[in-house]
């Protein structure tokens, strides 16, 4: 059971955010309309003087002042004054008159619970430009908020995005939620494409800032993509997570979904199997019941062994397991036979004579036995052979490169595998990364 997919849906947490947008009024800095017939005269003297789109029209005043003394008197009823308030909403041309009145019909909305006039209001007072920098997020993310309640999509995602680009944030969120809560607008609608490309794109720009990316993101993407089955993005997040958040309870849960949404033949299951082994996957009984199965004690003695006793010294297989121990009769009858053919195998596998089976064979069991150059120069020969299974050798062949520690070859040899083993080699693949990561010097120390 893999529990990534467990957790409250960002959605639900998205409109959570309680930044009362139906009971704290917007404060408006508004020049009274009375006082600027002065200023309009003022600038009509200077001709010289650049228009900044301020200042009000007379037509403005004479419905603005009245209507603000009818909304303020006690009482007052912003349903008598619904005729009125949408005249305003028709003569708000300048800068000034966007703020003013977009600001009496924000609150005039407040009062109403009319979350339709609110965001009317709110985005005149946008629109202005007057808005104070210090406040501009805040206003942005309200009217994403407002937006959102209305099922209007494209505008919720646009006022969100200005919240984001202003660093909008309070003591309940960061702005890494609210860039989660754009990338759940479009998992919500089921835009799932556009989803996913914004998901990349915040991961992408977290890295090249240098930052440390929220697992939440990874673990989202891979959920989503999982849950509606949706490929490669399934297997791009899910490596993308084990790659930045390595740890063995994520790895199987990669695995996971892998195995899962795919349906793997036996030699496939053995392959996914050993990187479950590296990566500190194997967890439960079963898993080892189905990695010896894979494996086959008749055939590859030596590795069905090894697995038994890591098995029973972690403590995750039983005593009592009846098919553990029968495999591992099995194995230990066959393991000193098949340790003394080894010479032959190599002989005749090397052999300019030698048929793929031949070649292949000695390929396999040199991989069980870890002796990962052996393997690897038998892959190679068995990949220039007619009748080869090109995915199958190209695998091992990766997993012999890995095991060598020559991590750029194992990325090129996964990378050219097709077919059903594609999900496999991608796994792998985050795997060489890992390894290779670890593996990297430190960075000098700076003064």
């Amino acid at each position: 059971m893999i529990s990534l997919f467990t957790h409250k849906r960002a959605s639900s947490f998205a409109l959570a955010f309680a930044l009362a947008t139906g009971t704290a009024v917007v404060a408006t800095a508004v020049i009274p309309p009375e006082a600027s017939a002065q200023r309009n005269r003022d600038r009509d003297s200077d001709s010289s003087e650049e228009d900044d789109g301020g200042g009000y029209s007379n037509e403005f005043r004479e419905i603005y002042v009245p209507l603000d003394e009818a909304l303020k008197a006690e009482g007052a009823s912003v349903d008598a004054q619904r005729a009125q308030i949408s005249a305003l909403a028709g003569v708000l041309n300048t800068n000034d008159e966007k703020i003013a009145g977009g600001g009496l019909m924000y609150n005039a909305g407040i009062s109403a619970s009319d979350p339709a006039l609110q965001l009317q209001g709110m985005e005149f007072m946008l629109a202005s430009g007057k808005v104070p920098v210090e406040q501009t997020g805040r206003y942005n993310f309200i009217a994403y908020q407002l937006a959102n309640g209305q099922s209007d999509s494209t505008k919720a995602r646009q006022y969100l995005q200005s919240a984001i680009q202003y660093n909008f944030s309070t003591g309940s969120f960061t702005v890494d939620d609210l860039k989660m809560t754009m990338a759940e607008s479009y998992f919500e609608a089921e835009e799932f494409q556009p989803g996913f490309a914004y998901l990349r794109q915040i991961i992408a720009e977290k890295k090249s800032a240098g930052q440390v990316v929220p697992e939440q993101w990874y673990r989202r993407g891979v959920a989503v993509s999982y849950l509606n089955e949706i490929s490669p993005d399934v297997y791009d997040f899910a490596t993308m997570w084990v790659g930045a958040y390595p740890s063995s309870d994520n790895w199987r849960e990669a695995i996971n979904v892998t195995r899962n949404l795919n349906t793997y033949e036996r030699t496939e299951m053995l392959d996914l199997f050993r990187l479950s082994r590296r990566v500190g996957a194997l967890q439960e009984e079963a898993d080892y019941d189905y990695f010896v199965e894979a494996a086959d004690a008749r055939q590859l003695p030596r590795e069905v062994t090894d697995i038994i006793n890591e098995g029973r010294a972690t403590g995750v297989i039983s005593a009592d397991n009846l098919y553990i121990t029968e495999a591992l009769e099995i194995a230990n009858g066959r393991l000193a036979s098949d340790r003394a053919d080894l010479p032959a195998l190599e002989r005749d596998a090397m052999a300019s004579s030698a048929g793929i089976r031949t070649v292949a064979a000695a390929g396999s069991v040199f991989l069980s036995y870890g002796e990962y150059g052996k393997a690897a120069t038998f892959y190679q020969r068995a990949l220039g052979m007619p009748g080869v299974d090109t995915p199958l050798a190209l695998t091992r062949l990766g997993i012999a490169q890995v095991g060598m520690g020559d991590y750029a070859a194992a990325r090129q040899t996964f990378g050219q595998i097709t077919g059903n083993r594609v999900t496999i080699a991608k796994l792998w693949t985050a795997y060489a990364n890992e390894l290779e990561a670890a593996s990297a010097p430190a960075a000098p120390a700076t003064m």
